[in-house]
């Protein structure tokens, strides 16, 4: 083993002589290298820190959530929208229903939703999102609140004039999100107090905007919008271990139950599953990541025979010394690994640069496009393999022409 370890030491050496002697072909060969790893690892970051935004965004509907609505959420150039538009909307009443007859529900919430001037003092906003919302909302969606509360348990049963505000809302019509609390603002000649500023948040994969929202109990809400003209839809959250196929199941039976349809008749209802939307995300990237191989590949392929090319010469170069080091005692395998280990080299040399500039792409989209992009600790250990693979690929025939020179033929050349 000690033995081993020295005879890769001293190729080591050997080799970064060697590259720094040519330093012209050496930065020719990491240029292909480089690029193709640009290539693969800048797609995969890019491509993995998307999907896991998006995933994100998905999980924060809720896991295991199911929205009952009157429309299909799948959508699609073929979207039969004719067959939804003339259904009728979910119901408020329905909310209690199902969570009689659900035994594998854990939560049951019912949401609306409208546009809305929001009003303090001379100031005004223009086309609000006003979510009116039941008690079970926030332990479907967790919302996190910058400042404040969440609307309370009396407040939803007794539908008090409260609200809380999103927090872009928030800056824009007091100059400073933490000074809303406790001011009365007007919606629709209502007045309401805001009790809560929701944290910066986004929109969602819904649409769902919370910056430049404002949300209040449901049976308030109604007295502000028309129900049943505001997009009401009731969403439904799983017990622990119950999977959201079999939710959906049961939750079809119960809502075809609640609506009196016969056997012959059709749903008039949508089930929505949240999980469906995560399938289709992974689904899709995956088809982007091997976009992303293939043009990779390519590139690395390009850089392979480059580096093949650049050991060959290196070889018929040193063709005299390697006939000197066999001659003095030099086995197969120490002129095998010196020249393996010099294309691995470059090769790692090459991904390394890649990698940077790489890096350099993710703060570009961080900070430009308010997009966090991140190198995961998996995409760094492939890049590496798939460097260390590149090099002995490139290097393996060079090396064993090298390794079985005959010595004396060798030195005569």
């Amino acid at each position: 083993m000690r033995k081993t370890l020295t005879i890769l030491a001293s190729s080591f050496r050997l080799t970064m002589q060697e590259l720094m002697v040519n330093k012209l072909r050496t930065s020719l060969s990491l240029i292909g290298i480089s690029f193709g790893i640009f290539c693969i690892i800048g797609v995969l970051a890019t491509v993995n820190s998307l999907e896991q935004n998006i995933q994100n965004q998905i999980k924060s509907l809720g896991t295991n959530t199911i929205y009952i609505d009157k429309w299909q959420y799948s959508g699609g150039p073929d979207y039969p929208w004719w067959k939804f538009v003339n259904r009728p909307e979910p119901k408020f009443e329905e909310v209690n229903f199902i969570k009689q007859r659900c035994e594998l529900a854990s939560n049951v919430a019912f949401v609306i939703n409208d546009n809305v001037n929001v009003e303090y003092n001379s100031y005004a906003l223009q086309g609000v999102t006003m979510f009116g919302v039941s008690e079970e909302e926030n332990d479907i969606q967790p919302l996190v609140m910058a400042y404040g509360r969440f609307i309370s348990e009396n407040e939803f049963s007794s539908g008090s004039p409260v609200v809380i505000i999103g927090y872009t809302n928030a800056e824009n019509l007091f100059g400073s999100a933490d000074i809303a609390l406790g001011k009365q603002v007007s919606v629709k000649n209502h007045n309401a107090t805001i009790i809560g500023v929701i944290k910066k948040m986004g929109t969602n994969i819904m649409g769902w905007d919370y910056d430049q929202c404002i949300m209040t109990p449901y049976r308030f809400a109604r007295e502000i919008i028309n129900a049943q003209n505001s997009s009401p839809k009731i969403i439904v959250k799983g017990k622990a271990n119950v999977s959201s196929a079999a939710l959906a199941d049961e939750l079809e039976g119960v809502m075809r139950s609640i609506r009196k349809l016969s056997p012959k008749q059709v749903d008039n209802f949508s089930i929505n599953q949240i999980t469906s939307f995560s399938d289709q995300v992974s689904s899709l990237f995956s088809s982007i990541n091997l976009g992303g191989w293939a043009i990779g590949i390519l590139s690395l392929i390009v850089g392979a025979f480059g580096i093949a090319n650049i050991m060959f010469v290196t070889v018929k170069e040193r063709t005299p010394m390697i006939g000197l080091k066999k001659a003095i005692g030099a086995k197969r395998r120490s002129i095998l690994s010196e020249f393996l280990l010099e294309a691995a080299t470059i090769c790692i040399m090459g991904g390394i640069i890649g990698l940077i500039l790489v890096y350099a792409l993710t703060l570009i989209l961080t900070n430009l496009f308010n997009f966090p992009v991140f190198i995961s600790t998996g995409i760094l250990a492939l890049a590496i393999s798939i460097c260390v693979i590149i090099g002995i690929l490139s290097g393996i025939i060079p090396a064993l022409i090298a390794s079985r020179m005959d010595p004396v033929v060798a030195i005569r050349s």
